[in-house]
């Protein structure tokens, strides 16, 4: 069953974040890379249950798709797919869901 895809508030700005930081060095590549970023949430519409668990959180309908280094956090839900978040790898991702108050 094909599920709507939907950016949170939050995930929005994670995205454009990183693409203004990338941005600073080449804006080839930020676009690039955004435009990889997307097309990997696009595609959670047909094939959403790919993702692995996200081991921190334990929900089995949180998941994480690995993109380079950054973690693209989704939620299933019955008729949509809710990105919440888009955070490297190297952060600390429970921290960041208490300081930012995400769920």
């Amino acid at each position: 069953m094909a599920r709507k895809v939907v950016w949170s508030y939050e995930a929005t700005d994670d995205l454009d974040a990183l693409a203004e930081y990338i941005a600073k060095d080449s804006s080839f590549y930020a676009a690039a890379f955004t435009q990889q970023i997307l097309d990997t949430s696009h595609s959670l519409n047909e094939f959403s249950d790919r993702g692995r668990i996200v081991p921190e959180l334990g929900n089995p309908n949180v998941r994480e798709l690995l993109i380079r280094e950054y973690r693209l956090i989704y939620r299933i839900e019955k008729l949509r797919v809710v990105i919440l978040a888009l955070a490297h790898g190297a952060r600390d991702l429970k921290r960041l869901w208490e300081k930012e108050n995400r769920s």
